[in-house]
């Protein structure tokens, strides 16, 4: 099995960039996050950057020592608990505010989770199987049938997230989605809203079954997104895109 990736970020129209991605690779585990810092609070661009960096190093030690696996659960929670403890030492408790969006792969399977409205899909020979809701105020409509999943991509109200990293947690508010099985045919496209409210998903699909190497898919869905946006006032967007083959 053979697992590639690539990975863009663009600031858009803005004047500096609060997403952040992360991938590597210790051993026999492959580690992906992107992580999108809330836009108008300041400090989201170290937000970002922090938990993607927390959940990196902790991929890193999943291979050294007795520990055994590290979970999804504890990456979540270290990351929210190292975040909400540089904002109590800086004084910025409402300044760094984060998405965040994990996907971890080996042999034995394929983990994934999410908080926000960063978003991860995955396609299988070429069809979408599936992808991490969001945790925003037009999902929840979906969810309770006032507006079609077609609408969140232009919703007033698409901005208002209803859980996110940087927030004092009552309980664990990520979601993580059912393990995966890795299958030759397999990807991925973790991305955040910027980049996917100019691409539907038939059109990451059509990317996808054009696309000869990982790199060509993100070529491609990049093409789509730039000339979408082109004059709209871009907000910051990044992907990152894995095959498995």
């Amino acid at each position: 099995m053979e697992i590639t990736y690539a990975i863009s970020t663009s600031k858009g129209d803005r004047g500096h960039n609060e997403d952040y991605a992360l991938a590597g690779r210790n051993g026999d585990v492959c580690c992906f996050v992107v992580a999108d810092g809330l836009g108008g609070h300041g400090k989201g661009e170290v937000a970002s950057k922090l938990v993607c960096e927390t959940v990196m190093q902790m991929a890193s030690r999943q291979n050294q020592g007795a520990s055994g696996q590290v979970s999804l659960e504890e990456m979540f929670g270290q990351a929210q608990d190292e975040l909400m403890e540089l904002q109590r030492r800086e004084g910025a408790r409402d300044a760094m505010k984060t998405t965040l969006n994990v996907l971890l792969a080996d042999a034995a399977a394929i983990r994934w989770g999410h908080v926000g409205d960063t978003r991860t899909y995955y396609f299988r020979k070429h069809k979408l199987v599936s992808r991490t809701k969001d945790h925003s105020v037009p999902q929840m409509m979906v969810s309770m049938g006032e507006i079609r999943e077609a609408e969140i991509r232009h919703h007033p109200d698409r901005n208002r997230l209803l859980r996110v990293m940087g927030i004092p947690w009552t309980s664990p508010q990520y979601a993580l989605e059912k393990e995966l099985k890795p299958q030759k045919g397999q990807a991925f496209c973790m991305c955040t809203d910027g980049f996917w409210e100019y691409i539907e998903d038939r059109e990451m699909k059509k990317c996808l079954k054009a696309a000869g190497s990982v790199q060509e898919w993100l070529d491609a869905m990049n093409q789509v997104v730039r000339q979408r946006g082109a004059g709209q006032d871009m907000d910051n967007y990044t992907a990152l895109a894995v095959w498995i083959r």
